[in-house]
Parts: structure tokens; C-alpha cells; sequence
């Protein structure tokens, strides 16, 4: 059953907008957490198998049939564009198979009726700072900005075909205090969406 929230109105964000999310994200140990998102990113220092790769899209291709046709029928539309916050290097540093997250939503968006793909409409040109990270990586560099009002405007390129259409946003993991989706949110709209409502598969479980 999809979860409903609210991206507040801040610095990044000029309205707020509906949110909605699949499960809490607590990390690794968190019962329920939805781990298969840590095998669709497939950083370097881990050595998942293509079988481990395949059942994680499968996990999430089950996920978005479910929740997609609910955030439908919840906001009373039938029609949508699904758009993919990218990553946070240059679209052009990772392997496909290290964005199997953007491609798998699009193929389900596709493939649901009411949706469109729209999940290449964003990409990323300039590399910002990965915030996911709790420790530094051997080999890793984690170099660009952090997150900062305006960042998605400066680092990634909006197509002209999300002008006059309602978006919704796809990312894997929110997190209210990093803000990287409320500026994402506010670059859709500054680039003429007419609507946009986000999604995420994880919503970061905030710590008392």
C-alpha cells in the first residue's frame, strides 16, 4: 500500500507539493526495508551477480504496478509523465547496469496505463556530491557540490518536453533534511511543468 506525505514549502521548494512513498527506509537491518534499492545502484565496492541483479528489478517492477496505478486513482488522474531524479555524478560515469533504477521506471511507466516515459527527460552533465555515502570509499571520489538551492538547474539538463505536462517524480530514497527533491521539484516546475507530484520507493526514517 503506497504512503502519503508532504514536500513542504523551504528554500528549494516555492509551493509544497503531495508526496507519496512504498515503505520507511532504515537501512539495511530495518525490517521491511526495501534493500534491493542498494543492488539497483550497484556501486563499484559491491560484487552483485547478475541473478541479484535481475531479482532486484523484479522487486521493483512489483512495487511500481502497485503503488503507480494507486497514486492515479488517489489524485484523480489519468494521465502522467514519470520522470527519474538522476543520480548524483554525470549521467556519462556510470555503467548502464549502474542505472537500472531509471531504466526499470521507465520501462514500467510504459507500460502502465495513464503514464508516459519520461524517465530521460532529466539528466545529469555536472557530478554533485553523493550524500548516501556514511564513509568514504576506497577508490571512490566523492567530489562536486552539496546540495544547495538552485543545484538542479546548474548541474542537469531539463528537456523541452516537460513544458505544459504533469510530472511525476520518481526517486529511490527521500530524505527530508538533504532537500536534493524539493530543488529537483522546484527545476520542473522553473522549466514549465504544470503539475508534478512526487514518489519515492524509501522514505528515510528520521531519527529522534
Amino acid at each position: 500500500m503506497v504512503n502519503r506525505f508532504r514536500l513542504d514549502q523551504n528554500e528549494y521548494l516555492r509551493q509544497a507539493v503531495f508526496g507519496f512513498y512504498h515503505a520507511d527506509f532504515g537501512g539495511v537491518d530495518h525490517p521491511n526495508n526495501p534493500n534491493f534499492l542498494y543492488k539497483l545502484k550497484n556501486d563499484p565496492h559491491h560484487n552483485w551477480t547478475d541473478a541479484q541483479l535481475g531479482l532486484a528489478k523484479r522487486e521493483l517492477r512489483q512495487v511500481i504496478h502497485s503503488d503507480f496505478p494507486e497514486i492515479l486513482r488517489s489524485i484523480r488522474s489519468t494521465s502522467f509523465t514519470v520522470c527519474v531524479v538522476p543520480r548524483a555524478k554525470a549521467d556519462v560515469s556510470y555503467r548502464p547496469d549502474q542505472l537500472l533504477f531509471r531504466n526499470t521506471v521507465g520501462e514500467c511507466a510504459s507500460a502502465i496505463p495513464g503514464l508516459q516515459d519520461g524517465s530521460r527527460f532529466i539528466s545529469r552533465h555536472t557530478n554533485t556530491r553523493t550524500t548516501h555515502l556514511r564513509k568514504p570509499v576506497q577508490g571512490f571520489i566523492n567530489d562536486g557540490s552539496q546540495p544547495y538551492p538552485g543545484i538542479a538547474q546548474d548541474t542537469c539538463h531539463f528537456s523541452e518536453h516537460i513544458r505544459g505536462r504533469r510530472i511525476l517524480l520518481v526517486d529511490d530514497i527521500y530524505t527530508r533534511t538533504v532537500n536534493i527533491d524539493e530543488d529537483m521539484v522546484q527545476a520542473l516546475f522553473d522549466n514549465g511543468a504544470r503539475f508534478v507530484v512526487f514518489y519515492a520507493i524509501g522514505n528515510t526514517i528520521r531519527k529522534h
